[in-house]
């Protein structure tokens, strides 16, 4: 049977992005996007819900991520989901992101920033 796993969002990061290295030595990008619905109830009051998407880019894409994205700015993320877990006080957790394999960014910039849209290569990540 077929399967399919992909996540596509448009959102704001939360906070600047984060790098760092795995054991191994490759590097991981990771932020935080909100998605915001907006709706009014029976009574014709405005809510609004936030979803927050844990994000993690790796390779080329992240360095990108890194150096382009800040708080606030908003883009397109397209990836797969992944979940981890781990262990807390001896109970098991678990924790879904979404591993980017290509993100645009759609800020309105000056003239003199470049215009990306970044894909990743297919490859294996680390768990």
């Amino acid at each position: 049977m077929p399967a399919l796993n992909r996540v596509q969002l448009i959102g704001y990061l939360g906070k600047d992005p984060e790098s760092k290295f795995t054991p191994t030595g490759r590097k991981v990008t990771q932020f935080s996007v909100a998605i915001s619905n907006r709706w009014r109830n029976k009574e014709g009051e405005p809510k609004e819900f936030t979803e927050w998407v844990n994000i993690e880019a790796w390779g080329r894409l992240g360095e990108v991520c890194n150096e382009y994205l800040k708080k606030g700015s908003l883009v397109f993320v397209e990836g797969r989901l992944k979940t981890d877990k781990f262990e807390d006080k001896g109970e098991n957790r678990y924790f879904t992101k979404v591993v980017a394999l290509a993100m645009q960014m759609l800020d309105r910039k000056p003239s003199e920033e470049p215009v990306m849209t970044v894909e990743e290569e297919a490859i294996e990540y680390e768990a």
